[in-house]
């Protein structure tokens, strides 16, 4: 057998569908094998391999083995001459594989092969070619030297930036997402290591190769999309400890006990540095757009109250007391604020419905209390009103300036109001027109190109793809989206680099497919349009589930001294009233069951009441205990918490 192909997956259903068929479309001609090594995914993967790619060999693992021990799983199975390990997030052109086989049996030094890799826009991955960690070149990389001199010899070590991006290249390190691996030299020098649970395995591997003689090649005679995933989330906390200390272990593994040391060292030094960088700017990110909310208001009824004492209620001198500016307004900013945020009005892209309804929750929020407090805390009805109306204009005023200069990535609204054109033939396009307006995204305008140029604009075509630059310019296109089942990938790649000056995003819809994929990254929101389960894990059901948690329990405070003779433990109650606003419970969370089923579960905060409340019988067996949860959690309601509530009332104080 000429070709083993190994994917680990974990997670990524859509994506590694999506894979699994351009990589079937790559083997033609190849006498290959395809490994899927599935490490304990709850989405939905493993199924989706057997129901659609049955000839694929999947190993089903009860745990997340990491990378490097579920592709030695593989390889220990494969009968290929060369292994090719890739990432699920990754699509290959048709030919790729003949390519690098054919390169690989021409260059018999080779040990390791990698690719161009592209970017979901058809950008370059400068990740494609690297360089090794030594102390300097780690340096280097860390504190931003390389990112600042990107072509430079001494700077841009780590990317290889003064290389050649389209031309072939002995270099130091491959990428895991593309490794193309001569299955006579692992056995040589031995499988990945499994002490690199997630990074760093590549680097290990790579260095070996070299170290037994061989060489390492970049070719850019053909290209992957790399989607990248959660792992390469360079901002994170998880990726900065992960990557770093992984760059440790090889440290420790390949260089003198001095070098490994000093190196430890200044990697130490630079885990901690950007773990701080990274906590602050989240911080400044997250802060930054209530904060500016804040202080615009603030000072708006500021002058408003100025303006209002001295010409209609202190006519003749005086002033509103000192507790209205320095208590009572920013009880007042606190309260509008925090309403924005339950009602979503901080998510991007930005809906200014939801920031209006936000303004207007907390508005009546306030007038509500106010009407119940003493008469010397009345400071001024007209003010909360005033204060309210100029708050609701100037962050409606802020968002538009925001969305125009497009500062920090806020824009308005942008996924409901998205020109598509979709490029297939007639069938398949008009699926995929379907399936985009049943995934909710409403488009403005959607337009079907053909993929053969021959064909006019009849049958409901706007047009072929030979005209899709005046396409884009005449219907001012913001997305384009290829059905793979009738553009073959290496037409795709072509169109997204001959296109990337052109301001649209990309996405491509597998065949017979519920999803459709594409634009930067796995975690990118909007990057994936699809039909599926609503579950609880989505943004605006999180918001929407802690936004319930927040109400019911301010009308439970309200109500106590009524509540307390309905519930078994009214002093249970009162504790699980704060502590569900405090954010430290919710009213409604998983049943107790087996460890097991618990971490196949997405995490939650600990609930009051569970599933199981909505049911008079309590006796019912473990397993559709864990189906409950499991429903609850794959098609989350704001209907089915509030009927657990009103049916298990009485538990409400259960501790």
């Amino acid at each position: 057998m000429k070709l083993s192909i190994v994917i680990v997956n974990y997670n990524v259903k859509y994506f590694l569908e999506q894979c699994l068929h351009s990589v079937q479309n790559a083997c033609a001609g190849i006498d290959a094998e395809i490994f899927v090594v599935d490490n304990d995914s709850v989405d939905g993967s493993v199924k989706m391999v057997k129901d659609k790619f049955p000839e694929v060999h999947l190993i089903e693992n009860k745990e997340n083995k990491g990378f490097s021990s579920a592709n030695n799983q593989a390889i220990r199975k494969s009968k290929g001459e060369y292994v090719l390990l890739l990432n699920p997030d990754t699509i290959v052109e048709d030919d790729t594989l003949r390519k690098v086989v054919d390169f690989m049996d021409q260059h018999p030094d080779s040990g390791g092969l990698g690719v161009k890799m592209l970017d979901g826009k058809g950008k370059f991955l400068p990740e494609s070619k690297r360089g090794l960690p030594y102390p300097s070149v780690a340096f280097f990389k860390v504190f931003g030297l390389s990112t600042l001199f990107p072509k430079s010899k001494l700077f841009s070590t780590y990317h290889l930036g003064y290389l050649d991006k389209d031309k072939t290249h002995v270099v130091d390190v491959l990428a895991g997402a593309f490794m193309l691996l001569r299955k006579k030299v692992l056995d040589k020098i031995g499988l990945l290591d499994e002490e690199f649970f997630m990074y760093g395995e590549d680097i290990d591997l790579s260095y070996r190769i070299t170290k037994a003689g061989y060489k390492n090649y970049y070719y850019p005679g053909t290209r992957i999309i790399h989607y990248k995933g959660e792992s390469t989330k360079k901002g994170s906390l998880n990726y900065v400890f992960v990557f770093y200390n992984a760059m440790i272990v090889f440290a420790r593994k390949h260089f003198s006990k001095e070098n490994a040391r000093a190196f430890s060292v200044m990697i130490n030094i630079a885990i901690y540095f950007r773990a701080f960088i990274s906590i602050l700017t989240r911080f400044f990110n997250k802060i930054m757009l209530p904060l500016l909310d804040a202080l615009l208001i603030f000072a708006g009824i500021f002058f408003i109250k100025s303006y209002w004492e001295s010409h209609f209620i202190f006519p003749d001198g005086g002033h509103y007391p000192y507790a209205f500016i320095h208590i009572a307004v920013p009880i007042y900013l606190a309260t509008w604020l925090l309403c924005i945020y339950l009602s979503g009005g901080y998510d991007k892209p930005i809906r200014l419905r939801r920031l209006i309804q936000g303004m207007v929750a907390g508005t009546i929020i306030i007038l509500v209390v106010y009407s119940l407090l003493n008469e010397s805390y009345r400071f001024s009805r007209a003010l909360i009103i005033l204060g309210a109306a100029w708050g609701t204009l100037i962050m409606l005023a802020e968002r538009f300036i925001l969305h125009y200069f497009n500062i920090n990535g806020y824009k308005l609204n942008s996924e409901k109001n998205k020109r598509f054109v979709i490029i297939g033939e007639k069938d398949e396009s008009e699926r995929v027109s379907e399936l985009l307006q049943q995934t909710g995204m409403n488009p403005s305008f959607t337009g079907l190109v053909s993929y053969h140029h021959h064909r006019n604009n009849s049958n409901g075509f706007i047009g072929h793809l030979g005209q899709i630059k005046e396409i884009i310019n005449i219907h001012k296109i913001n997305e384009i989206i290829f059905c793979a089942k009738d553009v073959p990938a290496q037409v795709i790649i072509d169109m997204m680099s001959e296109l990337k000056n052109e301001q649209v995003d990309y996405k491509i819809a597998p065949p017979e497919s519920l999803s459709i994929i594409g634009s930067n990254s796995i975690n990118t929101s909007g990057d994936l349009y699809v039909i599926d389960i609503n579950a609880i894990v989505k943004r605006s059901n999180r918001r929407n589930k802690r936004m319930l948690d927040f109400l019911v329990s301010l009308t439970l405070l309200v109500l106590y001294p009524v509540a307390l003779f309905l519930v078994r433990n009214p002093v249970g109650l009162l504790r699980n009233i704060f502590s569900v606003m405090t954010g430290f419970k919710s009213w409604i969370g998983f049943t107790s069951h087996s460890e097991h089923e618990a971490s196949r579960l997405p995490e939650i905060k600990p609930g009051v009441l569970n599933p199981l409340d909505a049911f008079q019988n309590k006796n019912v067996p473990e397993e559709t205990t864990a189906r409950l949860d499991l429903l609850y959690a794959r098609d989350y309601k704001l209907t089915n918490d509030l009927n657990i509530i009103i049916k298990g009332f009485r538990n409400l104080g259960r501790i």
